[in-house]
């Protein structure tokens, strides 16, 4: 199987950069056909996760019990203005149904605020919440200033959260290499960097990888795929 450059100048095979994308679906108008498709797919070419919203926590369980492939759920999604004490029960309600992975979105609007301490907060109360499960911290970069991306990274490596990550897909932009470099400066080896939002393409992808992403977030991972083996 040839390899391509990947992050840092190393050749991955396309198994490997499989394993760095969790493969996407979360439109609330998604069928248990699409779901079940995803998780095909997923299985299939042995990406890292499936990230969807946390009712399809214990149908992707079920569907991806003989494979690799974790079920990522997502709290809070996407708007993050969910109360602290709800993103907590979803996060467990998530992982008791199956899911190995949660993606929550940050309180932006306290955030905004300058309730800075809250938000923090809120993300060890999800951490803390479910001990055994990596949590990716959802910052929503198209909506900060660079020194709210610093504190938000900051926080989550404070808090023990497993990575950061830019965007829902859902706002008003998503993943730039400028904020995945950010991020990325700012965590070191202390949290791992998701890029999510607006990457369709394997260029899109690889250009993530090379900036410190070492998770990418896409509703066309067997399209980038594809790509890569043209």
């Amino acid at each position: 199987m040839r390899g391509w450059l990947g992050e840092e100048g190393i050749v991955m095979t396309r198994a490997e950069m499989a394993r760095l994308i969790d493969h996407t679906l979360l439109r609330s108008s998604a069928t248990e056909l699409d779901i079940r498709q995803l998780c095909m797919e997923a299985a299939e070419y042995g990406f890292a996760a499936v990230s969807v919203n946390p009712v399809w926590s214990s149908y992707c369980a079920k569907q991806l019990a003989d494979s690799i492939v974790r079920v990522d759920a997502c709290v809070g999604f996407p708007l993050g203005a969910n109360s602290a004490p709800i993103k907590v029960e979803e996060a467990k309600d998530a992982v008791r149904n199956g899911a190995r992975e949660i993606d929550m979105v940050i309180n932006l609007g306290a955030l905004k605020s300058g309730y800075h301490s809250f938000v923090e907060r809120e993300i060890a109360a999800i951490v803390k919440a479910v001990p055994e499960t990596p949590v990716k911290v959802i910052l929503e970069t198209c909506f900060l200033t660079e020194e709210e991306k610093v504190l938000v990274c900051e926080m989550s490596v404070r808090a023990g959260a497993a990575f950061v990550k830019t965007s829902t897909g859902f706002g008003e932009g998503g993943a730039t290499l400028e904020d995945v470099r950010l991020m990325r400066q700012v965590v070191g080896g202390n949290a791992g960097v998701k890029a999510a939002g607006g990457i369709h393409t394997s260029q899109d992808a690889l250009a993530m990888m090379q900036a410190g992403a070492n998770r990418i977030g896409t509703s066309t991972a067997v399209f980038i795929l594809a790509e890569l083996d043209g």
